[in-house]
């Protein structure tokens, strides 16, 4: 049976150490960590990531700005107060909310974010930085997972590991975090050929597809580690994520539960980001 990788514990005990590392900051260099969310409209979900976010950083010490624009906000306005962000010095890290709304959707809002506050690890700078193997901001999803597997000193080296889902924000970067520490990737997606018989061959399964118990249980070998991004909402209300966690827990060495496994992960890396941030301005 699998062993449960607890994301709410991890992400509690990271928390614990980043409020002492940002005592130390104040402290040496009278310098507090500030992060800036800017969210437009009013999207039910996103007001309710954003108080987790506003809510996480007061546990850590972490100063947090809040601008909270109209729907009907215009992509100048938008535009000016990143700006603004940008040269602010008490800012060190700056979030804008996705989805944006209506007109302002197609606003490649990321590349307006100076480089050096790219918190979310969402700018092409950033991106680019992660594939070539320099010092930046990691995109946050995945950056959890690979402390998930730091926390159980999961070696990767020369470990099969696949990667359902090729986003910008978790597939792709995730796939190359996996490949910095020297396992063997592959990435799937919907145009992927004999799926099973490789999601059957992965040492580690990353899945984020958003599609409820998309992976079988009997697809996973034995002995992985299984790390399930998705969030879907049944029917009935409950939340399951891509993979069949009854099924795959038989087989899996280490399962990320859904909820509590890789969403609490996120917020806590966003702070991690945060904090490397205000230390860059020392």
């Amino acid at each position: 049976m699998a062993k449960i990788l607890d994301g709410k514990a991890l992400s509690e005990k990271l928390k614990a150490q980043l409020a002492q590392e940002v005592k130390k900051l104040q402290d040496k260099s009278g310098i507090t960590p500030g992060l800036a969310v800017v969210i437009v409209g009013e999207d039910p979900a996103s007001q309710i990531y954003v108080r987790g976010k506003v809510r996480a950083c007061e546990k850590v010490g972490i100063q947090s700005f809040h601008h909270a624009l109209p729907a009907e906000t215009s992509a100048d306005l938008l535009k000016h107060l990143i700006e603004q962000l940008n040269q602010d010095p008490q800012v060190h890290g700056i979030l804008v909310q996705l989805p944006l709304p209506g007109a302002l959707k197609d606003l490649k809002v990321t590349e307006l974010i100076n480089p050096e506050k790219d918190v979310d690890g969402f700018h092409p700078i950033s991106l680019g930085r992660l594939i070539t193997g320099e010092k930046g901001f990691r995109s946050c999803t995945p950056f959890g997972m690979m402390k998930m597997l730091e926390s159980i000193d999961y070696d990767l080296a020369g470990k099969e590991a696949v990667v359902l889902g090729r986003s910008n924000i978790v597939g792709k970067p995730m796939g190359m975090m996996l490949l910095e520490k020297n396992a063997t990737v592959t990435y799937c997606h919907s145009k992927t050929k004999n799926l099973e018989e490789k999601i059957k061959a992965a040492d580690v399964l990353v899945a984020a597809v958003g599609r409820p118990n998309f992976v079988p249980g009997d697809w996973i070998k034995q002995g992985a580690v299984v790390l399930d991004v998705g969030i879907n909402r049944l029917a009935d209300g409950k939340v399951v994520g891509d993979v069949d966690f009854e099924g795959a827990s038989k087989r899996a060495s280490y399962i990320t539960p859904v909820p509590g496994g890789v969403g609490p992960m996120t917020i806590t890396m966003l702070l991690w980001n945060t904090v490397e941030a205000a230390k860059n301005k020392e």
